[in-house]
């Protein structure tokens, strides 16, 4: 067996505000996603399908749950003489005793790390995207223009273009890529139209210097004063364009759409198509048994896993193993995670609803009380929702509530903690 040549590096040590609840106790790329999986299970999956076996993830904040998850990378083929994942958190030395001050900081500090495996080229990815990808044709063309730094790309409208940083390419490959000629970074203006997927392919000498370079700044991000630092320096930067489904999970809704594109007879996302898997031993996945569909029940354009037990109605909606769906309850439009227990008669439009959540008999959540701010509905994990309780649309409940902080009715856009 080859030692690998390329070392993987996933940023993962993040916590997405615009998550909310959903990552109070997890960094986003531990997020639960599709009925079984985690956001991170993408990257993974496409490194394990692209024959990248040498992974390192970054991560600092709550880590706990990505620790569990991860385990040994078996899961991912990632456990042999050459082939490993590393968790790689913040520590202190006699030189250095911050966190990771950003996603390049945390690459700097782990360098003795990257030159110990001294590959040929240097992956950084982010580890809460939702998307299919053979990175080794990113490497190949990498190679074949002879990059300091190659960026995936996709083309996105100009009304989405400020949240991303973009890049202004050149026609020198056509559609399968170019020379990156200028970037900003989530300008209200770019001059580019293509925006950066945080997938970067580095040669490792360009990389070691940039960093160092990096840490005499006040900011330490890629996208921010890496890229940008490199467009000074006239570093030769290739685009590589990219035209697959690419989901974006920073924002509750964008989270809550690209769990909406698994369902439908064409789904935009394929998630055994596109060969991804998930740690089955993590919350002991394979121990449920088989769902049970009650015969009065009815299940229409819906992931329901094993462990569920449907008593109701669930359409257009996807339930995590273990959960339970009273008679008469109607679920529509939702993303119910593992263990949840829904009462007799609940009545459910766009609810997000985190781990271990009962909602006793007659609860209502999506009813238009008061003005709607927000369309989706997300609900923290370990809470206790009593019965008849109604929640308007776009209210947040933080996770653990006392039972004593339930109103009645719960007003469209609220907050309740």
């Amino acid at each position: 067996m080859l030692k690998p040549t390329t070392l993987a590096m996933i940023l993962a040590g993040g916590r997405a505000d615009e998550l909310n609840v959903l990552t109070y106790y997890r960094p986003k790329a531990a997020v639960p996603y599709g009925g079984f999986a985690r956001v991170i299970d993408f990257a993974l999956s496409n490194l394990m399908n692209s024959g990248i076996e040498q992974i390192a993830i970054l991560s600092q904040y709550r880590s706990y749950s990505l620790i569990n998850h991860i385990g040994t990378g078996a899961a991912w083929d990632m456990v042999g003489r050459y082939r490993g994942v590393s968790i790689l958190p913040p520590f202190i030395d006699s030189e250095q005793q911050d966190w990771y001050r950003g996603s390049a900081d945390a690459v700097y500090k782990n360098l003795d790390f990257i030159q110990y495996h001294n590959p040929e080229e240097i992956l950084i990815l982010s580890g809460d995207h939702i998307y299919q990808m053979d990175y080794q044709d990113v490497i190949a063309y990498h190679h074949q223009k002879d990059a300091d730094l190659t960026v995936v790309c996709k083309k996105v409208e100009k009304a989405r273009a400020s949240r991303f940083g973009m890049a202004h390419l050149d026609d020198e490959d056509g559609e399968h890529g170019g020379k990156l000629i200028n970037y900003q970074e989530k300008s209200e203006n770019p001059e580019g139209e293509w925006s950066s997927l945080t997938v970067l392919c580095f040669k490792p000498k360009v990389l070691y210097r940039v960093l160092e370079e990096n840490q005499a700044d006040e900011s330490y991000e890629f996208g921010r004063d890496i890229i940008p630092r490199l467009v000074r320096q006239g570093s030769r930067i290739y685009g590589y364009k990219f035209d697959g489904y690419w989901g974006y999970t920073r924002t509750v809704m964008e989270y809550w759409n690209a769990n909406m594109d698994l369902l439908g007879d064409q789904p935009l996302v394929d998630l055994e198509r596109w060969g991804i898997r998930t740690n089955l031993d993590h919350r002991a996945l394979r121990d449920y048994q088989p769902a049970l569909i009650g015969k009065d029940a009815e299940v229409r354009n819906s992931l329901v896993y094993n462990g569920c037990e449907v008593e109701g109605t669930v359409r257009n909606s996807i339930l995590f193993p273990g959960v339970h769906v009273g008679a008469g309850a109607v679920i529509e439009n939702s993303v119910i995670f593992f263990s949840n227990v829904i009462g007799k008669n609940c009545r459910f439009d766009k609810l997000i609803s985190d781990v271990n959540t009962t909602y006793e008999d007659g609860v209502q959540i999506g009813i238009e009380h008061g003005e709607i701010q927000k369309e989706i509905t997300v609900v923290g994990w370990n809470n206790r929702v009593p019965a008849g309780t109604r929640l308007g649309k776009g209210v947040t409940v933080t996770p653990r509530l006392d039972r004593d902080k339930w109103p009645a009715l719960v007003e469209a856009g609220r907050v309740l903690k």
